[in-house]
């Protein structure tokens, strides 16, 4: 099992892991514009809004600790509840649409270990969009106490790269990070049958903390 801790730690928030290419160019312009700014001030020009747009990424990349909620299955993801779907199946998909002001890091729901993780090519509309299902997108399968529950990573209009954090056969705890999604998008958690969401459509979750069931 990883040693990937959600216990609260107050006043640490560290940066998610797989943003080094995002934000690295970034702080470095920011950094060597406000250095020339020194000399000319005319680099001022570019450093100023460099060096936003730097706090910007900072606080997009965040990755709070979280203590685990109490439920037996925890949100995968920081949002909104965007739909609330029966499937065929007797399952039910909980659609959860990450803004670009969200924390992009997705947690294991419960206790579990990975027996399959698929990446599908696919589109880049707006995560909000009906037709986002066609999007590109990480379908994960993790066996748990409760049987096979279904995950899904879905890329959005911004966030073209999804960085999966485990592999196939990795055992994870409940409310582990598993993988970023840059710059939002959404997340499909399926629960099994029999199971009834304790969330509705409208309603802000915390990754690894609000409880998707009522058990």
């Amino acid at each position: 099992m990883s040693h990937d801790s959600a216990s609260h730690q107050p006043g640490r928030v560290r940066l998610a892991r797989g943003v080094s290419p995002w934000l690295l160019p970034t702080v470095a312009a920011a950094a060597a514009t406000s250095l020339l700014s020194r000399r000319d001030r005319r680099w001022a020009l570019a450093a100023a809004p460099l060096t936003v747009l730097t706090g910007g990424m900072l606080w997009f990349f965040r990755d709070p600790e979280r203590t685990p909620g109490p439920a037996r299955i925890l949100s995968p993801a920081d949002g909104v509840v965007q739909s609330i779907d029966p499937w065929p199946d007797g399952r039910t998909r909980v659609a959860i649409f990450m803004s670009p002001l969200d924390v992009h890091v997705n947690r294991a729901p419960l206790a579990a270990t990975v027996t399959s993780m698929e990446h599908v090519a696919g589109g880049f509309l707006p995560a909000f969009n009906k037709d986002s299902d066609k999007n590109e997108r990480v379908v994960w399968h993790l066996d748990t106490a409760l049987g096979d529950i279904e995950l899904v990573q879905i890329a959005g209009a911004v966030a073209r790269r999804i960085v999966p954090y485990v592999t196939t056969g990795a055992k994870v705890a409940r409310a582990e990070r598993i993988g970023l999604i840059r710059f939002g998008s959404r997340v499909d958690l399926y629960l099994p049958e029999g199971v009834a969401p304790a969330v509705s459509v409208g309603q802000r979750t915390v990754a690894g903390v609000t409880g998707l069931d009522h058990g």
